[in-house]
């Protein structure tokens, strides 16, 4: 299990909200969200992960990985994003129930072969029309030992209604020397 803390700094209309996660490898993951504006702590259920996450166009599925036995995956073929080489995979949700969970019929992400992070990525609608385009344009190592690598600014784009959400990640640790009891609801609703 995977245990993340995210808290956000700006903008101002969102400072504080922090989202506590759980990810499971082979059940839906755990999603506590806290407002500070409301000063409550809410559970995300599965069949909310399609909703946009605090207003933006990133949903809160955007916010953990897949759950890998939910889709069906080809690899397309391979391109270049921005001067890294990536592998062009086509990821198809296993059922309408998972397609509904995760708000797209198809996602056709580009992942470097270099550090298997994601690059890019074009979603389609339900009906199959084209959605959203999200493009990583910072890639950080925060663990050399074990090359671990993750996103810094990520940069979604909705095709149908013009709207663009950045996210950007201005601290990341992997594996800290951290007690569960940060983990807790109760340690989420603290600012």
């Amino acid at each position: 299990t995977e245990k993340r803390l995210i808290r956000f700094l700006s903008p101002a209309d969102i400072k504080g909200t922090g989202l506590l996660t759980f990810d499971y490898e082979n059940k839906d993951d755990d999603m506590w969200l806290f407002m500070p504006a409301l000063r409550k702590t809410r559970r995300i259920v599965s069949t909310e992960k399609a909703k946009n996450f605090m207003g933006s166009e990133f949903t809160y599925a955007d916010m953990t990985p897949p759950i890998l036995d939910n889709f069906t995956y080809e690899i397309l073929g391979e391109e270049d994003v921005a001067g890294t080489s990536c592998w062009k995979i086509e990821m198809i949700p296993v059922g309408d129930d998972v397609a509904d969970e995760n708000g797209f019929s198809k996602r056709i992400s580009f992942i470097a072969k270099q550090d298997f992070v994601i690059r890019k990525a074009i979603y389609y609608d339900l009906d199959g029309e084209l959605y959203k385009k999200l493009a990583v344009e910072n890639v950080k190592e925060i663990d050399a030992e074990n090359h671990k690598f993750r996103p810094m600014r990520m940069v979604i784009v909705n095709r149908q209604n013009g709207r663009k959400s950045v996210l950007n990640v201005d601290e990341i640790q992997f594996n800290p020397e951290v007690k569960d009891e940060f983990f807790t609801t109760r340690y989420l609703e603290r600012n």
